[in-house]
């Protein structure tokens, strides 16, 4: 997904409030990296599209937040064998 950083930072963003996806989904979606999809979001996206980019980071505030309970429920599976 070369190209155009500002229209690949808006496909990100789109995708990320649509589906409510982590900046790993996204990442692997698109199939960048993760430093990527983060770099287009903070970096790029304010810059040209300020309400996208407050949409976005919404979003990934919540998942933030819930990111120690989904790592939780990880080890738990993990451990439990399930």
């Amino acid at each position: 997904m070369k190209g155009n950083m500002e229209e690949r930072a808006e496909r990100l963003a789109q995708y990320i409030i649509e589906n409510r996806a982590t900046v790993r989904a996204a990442a692997q979606k698109f199939g960048i990296s993760k430093s990527t999809v983060h770099k287009d979001i903070s970096e790029r996206l304010p810059l040209y599209n300020r309400s996208l980019f407050l949409q976005v980071k919404e979003v990934l505030e919540v998942n933030k937040a819930q990111r120690h309970i989904r790592g939780g429920m990880a080890t738990r599976k993990k451990y439990k064998g399930a």
